[in-house]
């Protein structure tokens, strides 16, 4: 390597470990969220239902655990593995970073699972108990979480440094532990983290939001508005994140985050137990929604989710084949990199477009909690901070990438995710 590339790859590393706080934000974030999900998951059980209620409802001892949860978490994980090594669906290669064949069955995954639950409550399974369980198996999934990244942390040793992530090689133990060694680990041809990416702690979400609309059957006799709404607008997510399952091998998550504890705790106990708190809300505290609001609800959920795919659409479409009919007029700047980028169509009104339509879904996720709670917007304050943090990482790195193309860029596309404002 040229020593000019070892000082750029060292300047590289070095701004990577800036990242979530560095050193100290790696040894918070492992302790302070995986409390926030069983105080969220607690919060939401409530029957006041507030953040800020002190003393805060934490829970006993016995409601933390149960023997039935890690059974059925490892199952779940299981199951979703086997899935994943069938010989379902179109074989793809990944970007440069890496290169290797994955197989996109997380769809099938989300069908073959639904089937399952189907049969399950054919024969009489009480799929609401997991609202009693939601905290037992949450404290499960937090414990598979740590003990996978340890063993994550220390297979990367072995691992060759080609296969390791420029970010999470810093030689700072607990950041590198925190954001990930290993860029891609694989046992075989199993890639671990494409697998945890979209599989079990997605369809998860979904199966939690089942057992909460099936809770409020037991309760109430039938399923109310606002719940059908909350479990059908993230369903239609989840479904359209595992159909569009390629779009993944692109994202920061697989071409540049090592595969360390943040994205292992976000993809198996984040994700499945705090996105869909507004299910768990309801349950506790139900909320009549008129027809009229629910239209209005359905519309932004609809107006976010056309704004949302296509954007993302018109981007990969670019990406796969830039002289396609659908694309081929669009307006780009061209880069020293050779690639070029887009600046008319969804991506010339701000520069991320996806990220607009992800946060106005969010909000109509929350709206059929009304306005009692805050809690139920818990989701969408914390996705906008998120989307927020994440477009300054994006900006980082392809002003560095892209250079003066870059600048040119943001000129062109000053706003950033809310058009006028951002």
């Amino acid at each position: 390597m040229r020593p000019n590339s070892q000082a750029l790859k060292h300047k590289l590393s070095h701004d990577s470990e800036r990242e979530f706080g560095g050193t100290l934000g790696a040894v918070c974030i492992p302790i302070f969220l995986p409390l926030t999900v069983l105080f969220l998951i607690s919060l939401s059980r409530s029957p006041e239902a507030s953040l800020f209620q002190w003393p805060p409802p934490l829970p006993s001892a016995d409601q933390l655990w149960d023997p039935l949860a890690p059974v059925l978490l490892l199952g779940w994980f299981a199951l979703h593995a086997v899935i994943y090594l069938m010989p379902l669906g179109k074989v793809r290669h990944a970007t440069t970073f890496c290169v290797v064949c994955f197989p996109p069955s997380g769809f099938h995954g989300l069908c073959i699972g639904g089937v399952f639950l189907m049969l399950l409550l054919g024969l009489g399974a009480p799929l609401g108990y997991l609202f009693e369980l939601l905290l037992p198996l949450a404290v499960c999934a937090i414990a598979v979480s740590f003990l996978f990244s340890i063993y994550l942390y220390i297979r990367s040793f072995w691992a060759p440094s080609h296969a390791l992530a420029l970010g999470g090689n810093t030689g700072n133990p607990l950041y590198d532990f925190f954001i990930g060694r290993e860029l891609n680990p694989r046992i075989g041809d199993f890639d671990l983290k494409y697998f945890c990416e979209l599989r079990p702690g997605l369809i998860g979400w979904v199966v939690i939001n089942l057992g909460m609309l099936m809770k409020e059957v037991e309760l109430r006799g039938s399923p109310s508005l606002a719940m059908i709404l909350v479990n059908s607008f993230q369903l239609l997510y989840v479904a359209d994140a595992l159909w569009n399952e390629e779009a993944v091998l692109t994202t920061m998550d697989i071409v540049h985050d090592g595969f360390g504890f943040m994205l292992v705790f976000g993809d198996l106990a984040w994700v499945p137990f705090t996105y869909g708190l507004q299910a768990a809300f309801l349950v506790v505290h139900p909320q009549a929604l008129s027809s009229l609001k629910a239209a209005a609800i359905i519309a932004l959920n609809g107006i976010g989710y056309y704004i949302f795919r296509q954007s993302n659409s018109q981007k990969n479409q670019f990406r796969r084949d830039p002289t396609h009919p659908s694309v081929t007029r669009l307006e780009t700047i061209a880069t020293a990199t050779g690639k070029r980028l887009l600046v008319s169509g969804w991506w010339g009104l701000v520069r991320h477009p996806n990220y607009f339509g992800d946060l106005l879904m969010a909000l109509a996720w929350s709206l059929p909690c009304g306005f009692s709670h805050l809690l139920p917007y818990f989701y969408v304050i914390y996705f906008t901070i998120l989307l927020i943090h994440r477009e300054a990482r994006d900006e980082r790195q392809c002003r560095a990438k892209y250079g003066l193309a870059w600048d040119t860029y943001c000129r062109r596309v000053p706003y950033r995710i809310f058009p006028y404002i951002y």
